[in-house]
């Protein structure tokens, strides 16, 4: 009988771990939209991006971060050095100059040019209707990264239109992650 307990504690604890960021792509985040209206929280990498590795490994499997992106946005994983096709605001955006024959760093996406990323990573969040609110640059630990999901959130940042708002807003912050 202890050996039982054991076991399916063992196996409630490994599914508890295993929980992850419900990642899908651009494309499958807007047409969720139609259906649910939500926003959407993007994570741009590319694959030679230490720091993004990083915020993946941890900040992106921190449990409460988790928690909140699955709750309060489509999440959406963009290769910003990538082949995928994004149809956003009546465009297709592809990458035509990829050669996937290179190794380390390729052409830039059409997308993420036209979100002007300063780098990688960024995150980036768009309305629940598709519209971009703001990128945000670098990598970001769980702690920095929550003021912003939850200031998104909770529709926040539409007050913030002054550098003094958003100083006032951030110094009362009060973080749970």
């Amino acid at each position: 009988m202890k050996n039982l307990l054991l076991i399916a504690l063992i196996l409630v604890a490994g599914t508890m771990s295993a929980q992850k960021i419900n990642w899908m792509t651009m494309d499958e985040a807007l047409a969720a939209q139609k259906k649910e209206p939500k926003k959407i929280f993007m994570d741009v990498y590319t694959i030679w991006c230490g720091p993004c590795k990083k915020l993946d490994r941890d900040t992106f499997g921190d449990k409460s971060v988790i928690e909140f992106v699955n709750e309060n946005y489509y999440a959406v994983k963009f290769n910003a050095e990538g082949t995928e096709e994004i149809t956003h605001d009546g465009f297709t955006y592809t990458n035509p100059n990829y050669q996937p024959d290179r190794k380390g760093r390729n052409t830039t996406h059409f997308f993420a040019d036209a979100l002007s990323l300063r780098g990688y990573p960024s995150l980036v969040f768009f309305e629940d209707n598709g519209k971009l609110i703001q990128a945000l640059p670098g990598y970001k630990t769980p702690k920095q990264l929550e003021i912003y999901l939850k200031m998104i959130a909770n529709d926040d940042y539409k007050k913030l239109t002054t550098t003094e708002a958003w100083n006032e807003y951030r110094d009362n912050f009060k973080g749970t992650f």
